[in-house]
């Protein structure tokens, strides 16, 4: 188990033994999109040269009423065990642990186009036959696919857009010894 998986599930079994689950989580996301969002700030946690006692007054500053006092705190001892260049990892190993707690599965489907609300059920319909548990949807669109999809469920990947058909098409042209070479 990596250091930010043990300190998620620190977090989580302490959020849920205060029964603050639900706000350490809207907390992480937090934690999560700042990090993901600005590169600097996490370089700047990484980075042994600036002093713990900046790093938790740069925590307070971010984060001071955004977040609830069990975070702030969280993120207080992590500065003091000198782990702060881990919040990160440690963000995202929560998000993983709160779903798996919850038996929530996270979809991702990509598309060329932006789905419309009936695609997107359709969607959900096939994947509940699939799964058990709540369903998270994440979208996104991706122009190159040309059309079709890319739907992810947990570790299976289901591609059915132009583009690779294109490219499967391409490579059993480049095979054919009675196809001149095609580009």
């Amino acid at each position: 188990m990596s250091v930010a998986s043990r300190y998620a599930k620190s977090l989580i079994d302490l959020a849920i033994e205060t029964k603050q689950l639900e706000a350490v989580r809207k907390d992480m996301q937090l934690i999560k999109n700042v990090c993901t969002s600005n590169g600097d700030f996490v370089n700047l946690l990484e980075s042994p040269i600036v002093k713990t006692d900046k790093k938790m007054a740069i925590f307070k500053t971010i984060f001071d009423g955004k977040i609830s006092v069990t975070t702030q705190a969280f993120l207080n001892i992590i500065a003091i065990k000198k782990r702060e260049g881990y919040i990160d990892d440690i963000a995202f190993a929560f998000d993983d642990l709160y779903k798996l707690h919850l038996n929530i599965t996270t979809v991702k489907v990509e598309t060329a186009t932006k789905l419309d609300e009936t695609t997107k059920k359709q969607i959900l319909q096939v994947v509940k036959s699939k799964v058990t548990g709540e369903i998270e949807l994440v979208e996104k669109t991706n122009p190159e696919l040309i059309g079709g999809f890319i739907l992810k469920i947990n570790d299976t990947q289901i591609d059915q857009s132009v583009r690779r058909k294109l490219n499967d098409l391409r490579k059993d042209f480049s095979g054919n010894l009675y196809v001149p070479n095609i580009n």
